[in-house]
């Protein structure tokens, strides 16, 4: 949690208590639920928290903006952003239906107005949203054939509607065909953990 504030100093007293109740949260689910690897959950804040809000150093998403996560596991990135930005509207869907169930519980935990989930498959979803997010759930050209159709183009943020998708690792092959409407954040620029090295945010412009 220390590195939290560090990096992100403007947090208010709330968004602090909630940050510092994931770790509760999380602890209790995991020994229930293996949401995350059970060797990595004492770097719950480094690998899962912070890796979800490098997001935050990009793009500052204007109030009213409506987030889709698809893929959201545990809740990742979209239950850390939803805290971090109380008037952004999030909506989490995955196919598993108990990942979605311990979401349901985080989220009412603390409490989070701004944020919504459901259990779904997102090639079965087909509502609207300013940007779609993901934690790299599959290859990045799968991913945005059947993610782009829940974007729509009235922007209103600093970069136009689209996609930002969390990847480590080579991805050369799976972007070589989007190149003119792909830009690379890497995530060692903002952060200063050795984690970080080889971690990026893909962002496709609609």
């Amino acid at each position: 949690m220390k590195k939290i504030k560090n990096y992100f100093p403007e947090l208010t007293k709330k968004q602090i208590n909630q940050f510092e109740s994931l770790e509760e949260l999380y602890n209790f689910w995991n020994s229930k639920i293996n949401l995350i690897s059970r060797k990595n959950i004492h770097k719950l804040y480094e690998q899962h928290i912070l890796h979800s809000l490098g997001i935050t150093k990009i793009i500052n998403f204007r109030e009213n903006t409506k987030i889709l996560d698809i893929g959201t596991g545990g809740g990742f990135p979209g239950i850390p952003l939803a805290i971090f930005f109380p008037k952004v509207n999030f909506y989490l869907i995955d196919s598993i239906g108990k990942k979605i169930k311990v979401v349901k519980n985080i989220i009412e935990k603390l409490e989070l107005e701004n944020c919504q989930s459901e259990q779904i498959r997102a090639e079965n979803f087909a509502k609207k949203f300013d940007f779609v997010v993901s934690r790299s759930v599959t290859n990045f050209s799968k991913f945005l054939n059947f993610s782009k159709k829940n974007i729509h183009f009235k922007h209103k943020n600093s970069l136009p509607n689209g996609i930002f998708y969390w990847k480590g690792g080579d991805f050369v092959d799976e972007i070589k065909n989007y190149k003119k409407q792909i830009s690379i954040y890497n995530l060692k620029d903002y952060f200063e953990e050795e984690f970080f090295r080889t971690k990026k945010i893909i962002y496709w412009s609609a």
